[in-house]
């Protein structure tokens, strides 16, 4: 088990399988409440966790030692996971979980975009061919009835 969660690969299969269930779950918890405080409390929960991740495993950093740079970007990160929650979160209270999902998954394509444009990454055309029917299937299952 522990030479299978040594590779990206499968915490990336992981991080898909949880995010399926936070769409499942917030559907149903935000179905009564405002999606706002829906939000909120996830965060709440969230830094618990992580919290209490930290602790049990000896992890914690001294925030003197994270260098400035490194405080921007994980600052404008919390700022953008903040913002996508929300929307996330408030698509989820109008709309069906079936639907939105695969709508926020467009990010899949935004990554690819961003990263070929800004971090000078590159990907294989067939790569790229993945990249576009990710996006036409997200705006299938989307717009299709």
């Amino acid at each position: 088990m522990r030479g299978l969660l040594a590779g990206w690969q499968a915490w990336a299969l992981l991080s898909a399988l949880f995010a399926a269930l936070t769409a499942i779950f917030a559907k149903v918890g935000v179905g009564s409440i405002n999606s706002d405080f829906a939000t909120f409390v996830r965060t709440l929960v969230i830094v618990g966790v992580l919290g209490a991740l930290l602790a049990a495993t000896g992890q914690w950093q001294a925030p003197g030692t994270v260098p400035g740079r490194a405080w921007l970007f994980l600052v404008l990160s919390g700022l953008a996971t903040g913002a996508s929650w929300l929307c996330y979160f408030r698509a989820l209270k109008l709309g069906d979980a079936a639907r939105v999902a695969p709508l926020d998954k467009l990010s899949v394509v935004m990554v690819a975009l961003c990263g070929a444009l800004f971090l000078g990454e590159r990907l294989s055309a067939l790569a790229w061919l993945g990249v576009g029917l990710i996006a036409a299937g997200a705006v299938l299952v989307a717009v299709g009835r």
